[in-house]
């Protein structure tokens, strides 16, 4: 694979201080393949490994143009599914007891409302309704960024339509995005932010993807996850089996 390559020079830097939120999000598109290259994607498959209380675990994370998605690790030798979606309904794993249950209607509808972001939901943003806002430009992990808001239309919570707001950071130099921030928005942890970081950019098939993907919370609460992605693949086939409810349905 070759690394991504950056455009670096007194030029860069002069230009890149000029920048409008079209500009910027345009930038990124080129700088990772090309929004063309990028339409031509069906699908994703993405292997990666997750340290958890010093175990690593193999996840395997699959999704869909067509909106199906599927998720799975292996503890101990034994694959089990974390969540799976065929477009209309789906499955998730309650870890309280170990068992598949269906995933409520609130959240099957936001899942549907995502579709149109596969494989990026800044392809087409204008056509989909989506609006882009440069804010002052920030410094997080250390590096000088544009500030994007980025109003990816309605999302439903308690009953409710906000707006889908997401803040994105994009590295000056290369434009590319180091951090994402989202509120959250349900559960215990409503109202805080939640940070996902990446890193370790590298090429498949001509189109760039982060290697090194965190989760955490911003401001230093708790340590956070790290996915390390080990092999991704596009335009794979999908396998009927993996949308199969039969068996959690029995349950």
């Amino acid at each position: 694979m070759k690394t991504l390559v950056v455009l670096s020079g007194i030029f860069m830097a002069c230009f890149a201080y000029s920048q409008t939120a079209d500009e910027i999000v345009a930038n990124y598109l080129e700088n990772i393949g090309g929004a063309e290259n990028w339409k031509k994607v069906t699908s994703q498959k993405m292997q990666a490994s997750v340290n958890v209380q010093g175990m690593k675990l193999p996840v395997v994370m699959v999704s869909f143009a067509n909106g199906k998605s599927y998720s799975s690790f292996t503890l101990q030798g034994k694959t089990m599914v974390q969540q799976v979606f065929d477009g209309e309904k789906g499955y998730e794993m309650n870890f309280m007891t170990q068992k598949m249950e269906e995933i409520d209607a609130e959240s099957v509808e936001n899942l549907k409302r995502n579709k149109d972001d596969f494989p990026l939901p800044f392809l087409d943003y204008k056509e989909k309704g989506y609006t882009v806002e440069k804010l002052e430009d920030e410094t997080v992990e250390g590096v000088d960024c544009f500030k994007i808001k980025f109003i990816s239309g309605k999302k439903l919570n308690e009953g409710k339509e906000i707006d889908d707001v997401t803040y994105y950071y994009f590295d000056k130099e290369n434009f590319i995005p180091i951090v994402v921030e989202t509120t959250i928005s349900m559960g215990p942890m409503a109202g805080k932010t939640a940070q996902t970081v990446f890193s370790d950019y590298d090429e498949v098939d001509g189109l760039y993807f982060p290697f090194s993907i965190k989760e955490k919370l911003k401001d230093g609460e708790g340590q956070g996850q790290t996915v390390t992605m080990e092999k991704i693949e596009i335009n794979v086939e999908e396998d009927p089996a993996l949308f199969d409810f039969t068996e959690y349905e029995k349950k």
